[in-house]
């Protein structure tokens, strides 16, 4: 039996859950060794002299910069609520569609 036709392997009855389960498992995944080479290079640039240890605990930013984050938390977070409620991003193929290549 070849790797291509060993069935799927499913835990919910729906296997757009297996799905949305695995893509939330790896960007947890991702968002882990994000995190670990985040802190190696505030580790390295301590060590270098290129940052003081606490300056990013300390960092508050300006009124400009505070104004581009909180743009941008606001947009990711619409994104994500936007997906999971299920907005249609674009829209489907017209209900005549098969009428009209047949």
């Amino acid at each position: 039996m070849s790797a291509d036709s060993v069935p799927e392997q499913t835990f919910f009855q729906d296997p757009a859950i297996d799905r949305a389960v695995a893509m939330i498992m790896t960007l947890a995944a991702e968002l882990a060794v994000t995190k670990d080479r985040l802190r190696a290079m505030e580790v390295l640039l301590v060590r270098q002299g290129a940052l003081q240890a606490d300056a990013l605990d300390a960092y508050t930013p300006d009124a400009e910069e505070a104004k581009r984050l909180a743009a941008d938390r606001d947009a990711f977070a619409r994104q994500i609520i936007e997906a999971a409620k299920g907005t249609q991003a674009s829209l489907g193929a017209p209900a005549d569609v098969n009428q009209r290549f047949a």
